[in-house]
């Protein structure tokens, strides 16, 4: 199928819709950790590099990238998650509170570490990548406090968002909670899906799985449009959400509906540097375009050029209104 037309100026009006709306993002909060250096010389210990780190940065990992791309766009981004009473947590929690996203709603939970990647860079190019996590999922009083604060949020928000990499915090049965109390309220529940909660996601209101972890649930490889065709239509009944975007890196990206309608997004980037986040970008983009009255195709076509933007740069990171509108505008030349 060609890629559709979009009006310019529905798109225009929806970035313009995005200022003050207010998303609620729930999921497992992390920090990535960058230590940048250069290799001069292999260890004498064992046949490895020896990086010389040079510095040290950070960013926002899963859930918090995902609010950082909201607020980005004008939005009001509400976090619920949990955090370690660790160091690390007060990091993160303190580039939260610099972006402006509100963290009151994050459990500081002394029984579990902040979840933390740390990649190791050298000459542009990742050597290792070390992660410290735990992936039991919450319980107790914890458990009780996270609910209770996602359950007041959902009832003043414009859009929920499920920000699920599997390290505990979104549970099959706060799932199934969360969304229907989303739904009562008539606001879209967008979902970055694990591939072990797949089947909690019922009745969602659109899933954006990349290739790889759509072709996995379903049970075979996508290689061709043959196999993405299978695996796009069978997750979209299988789940029974209104919507399926499957995200395919270079090959673009492809929506399914529930009325059997079906659009391929070709990519719009042009320079790729690092795709890390470009998941986030994507529901968050999604989620706050559903928010202010766009439709799936809109929705998914304005998550495209922001993805688009920010795989141009190393680590995670977020685009604004202005770029993304100079980037449908260049795609109109």
């Amino acid at each position: 199928m060609s890629a559709p037309l979009f009006n310019l100026a529905v798109l225009r009006d929806l970035v313009s819709r995005f200022a003050g709306r207010r998303v609620v993002v729930w999921g497992d909060l992390m920090l990535d950790r960058y230590l940048w250096g250069r290799v001069d010389r292999i260890s004498p210990e064992a046949p490895v590099p020896v990086v010389e780190i040079e510095r040290e940065t950070l960013s926002l990992g899963g859930a918090g990238n995902v609010a950082a791309n909201l607020k980005a766009l004008g939005a009001d981004a509400v976090l619920v998650g949990i955090l370690g009473t660790d160091r690390d947590g007060d990091e993160l929690i303190e580039a939260l509170r610099a972006r402006g996203i509100e963290t009151g709603r994050i459990v500081r939970d002394a029984g579990r570490p902040t979840t933390v990647k740390t990649r190791v860079i050298a000459h542009s190019q990742q050597v290792v990548r070390t992660d410290r996590e735990t992936r039991g999922e919450i319980d107790g009083a914890s458990a009780r406090s996270l609910a209770s604060g996602l359950a007041e949020e959902i009832a003043r928000a414009d859009g929920l968002i499920v920000s699920d990499y599997g390290k505990g915090v979104v549970t099959a049965a706060g799932i199934e909670t969360a969304v229907g109390a989303a739904l009562r309220r008539g606001i879209h529940v967008s979902v970055d899906p694990k591939e072990s909660h797949i089947d909690s996601y019922r009745g969602a209101s659109i899933l954006t799985p990349n290739q790889h972890e759509a072709g996995a649930v379903m049970g075979r490889r996508i290689t061709d449009e043959a196999s993405l065709m299978e695996a796009g239509w069978g997750l979209l009944k299988r789940v029974q959400a209104r919507a399926v975007l499957v995200t395919r890196g270079a090959g673009g990206m492809s929506l399914f509906e529930t009325d059997g309608r079906y659009t391929h997004l070709p990519t719009v980037a042009r320079e790729v540097y690092d795709v890390t986040g470009a998941g986030d970008t994507v529901v968050g983009v999604v989620a706050l375009a559903l928010a202010a009255g766009a439709d799936f195709p809109s929705a998914c076509c304005l998550a495209n050029h922001a993805a688009g933007i920010v795989i141009r740069e190393v680590g995670t990171t977020s685009c604004t209104p202005a770029e993304l509108l100079l980037s449908l505008e260049e795609s109109r030349s």
